[in-house]
């Protein structure tokens, strides 16, 4: 009942990069709770891996952890599905880079490709365009994560498991494509995988180094 008006409640407070110093009695009055029950409250929230807490004099430090806040981005993108306020579409900038080589095994791969066609309205070209973003567009990275992914399930083709992702609708200089993130992946979060129906260093005319924009589409966008 508490979790989530709870977390919120800290992190308006700012227990979200910091530990916020708080006392029970302080925290009954943003829940509207005895005492008891915002004691009660903060210790199930450390028990189930939402904050992390320490005692001191006169009350607790309190923090949000990645598992706490992630859990509020969640409630974030619902109340954007609920009211369908118009966000704009996000706009990153970065330069081309040579991947590892590993995108075309992948995609290729029927498991994957099938539902690309279904979820992307596209068949992409078996390989992807890996951009570095720039200092500034990787700051803005982690709002990807306030919008609603397309999820790409994972699957076994029999001899091996092959693991699932996320998949964020993008625009590349004016072609249809999209990020995707596996679940499971080494490469840092600057980098970006990009796939498109088109091989995009030909189609675009670009080599490493040069700079592309990349418009990540918000599904979230009333029509």
């Amino acid at each position: 009942m508490y979790t989530t008006k709870s977390l919120k409640k800290l992190a308006l407070l700012g227990a979200i990069g910091k530990p916020l110093k708080i006392s029970s009695t302080e925290f009954m009055h943003h829940i509207s709770a005895s005492s008891k029950t915002a004691a009660r409250v903060l210790k199930q929230l450390e028990e189930d891996g939402y904050i992390s807490r320490k005692l001191v004099a006169g009350g607790q430090l309190v923090q949000l952890t990645n598992t706490g806040i992630e859990l509020l981005k969640k409630e974030y993108v619902d109340y954007q599905q609920i009211f369908c306020k118009d966000y704009a579409d996000l706009e990153l900038y970065g330069h081309v880079i040579t991947g590892l080589g590993e995108g075309q095994y992948y995609i290729a791969k029927d498991g994957y490709m099938s539902q690309f066609r279904d979820k992307l309205d596209f068949k992409p070209f078996p390989g992807t365009l890996n951009v570095r973003l720039t200092d500034q567009s990787s700051q803005m990275r982690d709002n990807m994560d306030f919008l609603q992914p397309l999820i790409i399930h994972g699957f076994s083709d029999g001899e091996r498991s092959f693991g699932g992702g996320k998949c964020y609708p993008i625009e590349i200089e004016g072609i249809k494509g999209a990020v995707i993130i596996p679940d499971r992946t080494h490469y840092p979060a600057d980098l970006l995988e990009i796939i498109a129906p088109v091989k995009l260093r030909e189609m675009l005319g670009i080599s490493d180094d040069d700079e592309v924009k990349i418009v990540v589409k918000n599904p979230q966008k009333c029509k």
